[in-house]
């Protein structure tokens, strides 16, 4: 399904929606460039999963963990592993033996190690604040 957002606030609450619907285990899969809006989206999701904290890039954290909402909320971004092996080399099956929710930015860096994942694309749309957001498997 494909989801018009013209603001940063927009996104974050088409975030929201898809997280108050996550079940224990669900993992997004997030592409699109840089600066698109995937850690605007990741705070909507927070936010649907009831966590209070503030949720930032882990750039160079790789993972931040979120707790204290219904789910737990494990953050990853992906940009800078160089293959699906770096994944599992940071304890990816461990991420998901806990029941979270696995919300993963630049997903397509490791996608060969990803199952059953709701994926999420985000692109810029025709004004600086607009977005295009298609996300399959779940409609909100």
């Amino acid at each position: 399904m494909e989801y018009i957002t013209n603001s940063a606030e927009e996104t974050e609450a088409l975030g929201a929606r898809l997280g108050e619907r996550l079940e224990p285990g669900a993992v997004i899969a997030f592409t699109g460039d840089l600066g698109a809006g995937k850690t605007a989206f990741t705070r909507g999701l927070a936010q649907g999963l009831g966590i209070v904290d503030r949720v930032t890039s882990p750039t160079f954290t790789i993972v931040n963990e979120y707790e204290g909402g219904r789910l737990p909320l494990f953050h990853f971004d992906m940009y800078r592993l160089g293959s699906s092996d770096e994944l599992f080399d940071i304890g990816w099956e461990e991420y998901l033996a806990r029941g979270g929710v696995c919300a993963v930015e630049w997903s397509e860096n490791v996608a060969d190690a990803l199952e059953d994942v709701i994926p999420v694309r985000i692109c810029r749309g025709e004004s600086h604040s607009q977005r295009v957001i298609t996300i399959e498997g779940v409609d909100l």
